[in-house]
């Protein structure tokens, strides 16, 4: 019986020392529990995953929010086509400097939620950059200062820091924010609030959320790449951690705009607004981007010493910058435009940030730093994820971006103008502005009146349809027959006819304008 009792004594006294052991592990590696929590509530991560996965309203992009409250926010409101053939990736598998938590990330979703395919990493050792463009980067990743303090510093903290301003009631459209539609909603309520404290300059806080020191990075990134008009937030924060690894403060640091900030406000706002107003006329949304990219070519200079160089501020205001704020700028002033624009980070021979812009068939990659080079091209304008395979590798949460699928306006922007200088403009046809419609019941409207108007007999009868989308449910709308209760029916009655056939003509014509032929013939 002695025996029996020695030996269970001797097993207890080890899996005491070997929990002993594991306390001691997890007190100086936070990261290990970490990974004991992903272990242990696996199902729950399950759970909060399939919840993001919801889709987002869209529509809106936030303006920006007053000091003075959590909710006094301002919204510029945007109206985005409908159905773009835009679409929402599969989960991408992290590559390079990935962030700590994949399980937890999710593919931002695409302009209208179609699905498209997954963004695939190319090989590092297939990357050769350019002589042209080598050294021409600049982007320094987010630097997390994490410091572990002992219980009686926590309580001191915890005791006499407030929340600051914590964001409720603010939302961010995925369309536009792509980086918080990446988080589930704990993380989303930090976001919020690492966001309003840096509109409030309210450096100092403990977090409205538990959070780990390395969880907190993630979320901090991501505030950072879908918020470019905080130029005067730093890439650099500080998390100061319990044992456990549970933040209790963090700090953020703000460059000197932060003293001056309404001034530097207005500096930055006259710069965008001088950009936003010489090309928010243009005809459609490809043109404004070419427009927008070749107007910061020709007012910024690559300099890898620049003050700020990692904010927009550098690029606009000060016209001297890295490629941090060359794509901070574009990303920025697409948004004003109602174009989805987004900051991509990753490798490109070293640290690198380009852009990734949504127009009407997907998505393209823009490299806005490596086109200013011996005047200015369009060498990495609007180029396709296999046209970047052998220079450029997304890293960190820019793995999970919608891969860049486009095709109609990956050829050169030269050659897209040639294309376009061959159609004919409108005012070669004899039409005027008045009959371009830009929504069916204005079209059908015209239609009705038209063959009213005519009669019986034989007789041909144009008008035009402006838009891509709209030709599209127009040519939908005749394949279904739809068009007959829709105001064909009606005229025949009104007509006195019995009978009807119709032949229809189209040509596209300059400005994104369908010119639609209607051959009628109404009898007895």
């Amino acid at each position: 019986m002695m025996k029996v009792f020695r030996k269970f004594l001797y097993v207890l006294i080890i899996l005491m020392a070997l929990l002993c052991i594991l306390i001691i592990v997890c007190a100086v590696r936070p990261d290990v529990t970490d990974k004991i929590k992903e272990i242990l509530y696996k199902e729950d991560d399950q759970a909060v995953s399939a919840e993001i996965s919801a889709q987002p309203e869209s529509g809106s992009v936030p303006g920006e929010m007053s000091a003075e409250t959590d909710n006094d926010m301002m919204e510029s409101i945007v109206y985005l086509p409908g159905d773009s053939g835009i679409g929402a990736a599969n989960t991408a598998e992290r590559s390079g400097n990935a962030g700590r938590n994949p399980e937890s990330r999710k593919t931002a979703e695409g302009v209208n939620g179609d699905g498209v395919s997954e963004y695939i990493a190319p090989d590092e050792s297939a990357i050769v950059i350019p002589d042209s463009v080598s050294g021409k980067s600049g982007y320094k990743q987010i630097q997390d200062d994490a410091r572990q303090v002992d219980d009686v510093a926590a309580g001191d903290i915890e005791s006499r820091l407030d929340v600051g301003y914590t964001g409720d009631g603010m939302d961010f459209d995925a369309v536009y924010y792509p980086y918080y539609a990446m988080l589930n909603d704990k993380e989303k309520h930090i976001y919020r609030q690492i966001y309003a404290n840096a509109n409030g300059l309210y450096p100092v806080f403990m977090p409205v959320e538990e959070v780990t020191s390395s969880g907190l990075r993630d979320i901090f990134a991501a505030v950072y790449n879908d918020h470019p008009e905080l130029f005067w937030l730093e890439t650099a924060y500080v998390c100061k951690y319990k044992r456990s690894g549970q933040c209790v403060e963090i700090d953020l640091e703000f460059n000197r705009t932060a003293e001056e900030l309404e001034s530097a406000k207005a500096e930055f706002d006259a710069q965008v607004n001088a950009i936003v107003s010489q090309v928010q006329n243009l005809p459609d949304q490809y043109t404004k981007e070419k427009a927008v990219h070749d107007a910061l070519i020709e007012r910024i200079s690559y300099h890898a010493d620049a003050e700020m160089n990692q904010s927009a501020y550098s690029a606009l205001v000060n016209g001297e910058t890295v490629c941090a704020g060359y794509s901070r700028a574009f990303q920025y002033i697409l948004q004003q435009l109602g174009i989805p624009c987004y900051y991509c980070t990753g490798y490109a021979g070293e640290s690198h940030a380009w852009n990734i812009v949504a127009l009407e068939d997907g998505y393209y990659n823009v490299d806005t730093t490596w086109d200013d080079t011996d005047g200015g091209n369009y060498n990495y304008f609007n180029k396709s994820d296999e046209d970047y395979a052998n220079s450029h590798i997304r890293q960190e949460m820019s793995v999970y971006l919608p891969p860049c699928n486009g095709q109609m306006y990956r050829i050169a922007p030269e050659e897209q103008d040639m294309a376009r200088d061959e159609l004919r403009s409108l005012g070669e046809t004899g039409l005027s502005e008045e009959q371009v419609f830009t929504d069916m019941n204005a079209y059908y409207a015209d239609c009705y009146r038209q063959i009213t108007s005519n009669g019986k007999g034989h007789y041909t009868f144009t008008n035009a349809v402006r838009g891509e989308q709209l030709f599209e449910e127009w040519k939908r709308n005749y394949d279904s027959e739809d068009y007959r209760q829709a105001y064909m029916e009606n005229a025949m009655t009104a007509a006195g006819a019995y009978h009807c056939t119709m032949a229809l003509g189209v040509e596209k014509l300059q400005d994104d304008i369908y010119l639609v032929t209607h051959e009628v013939m109404l009898s007895d």
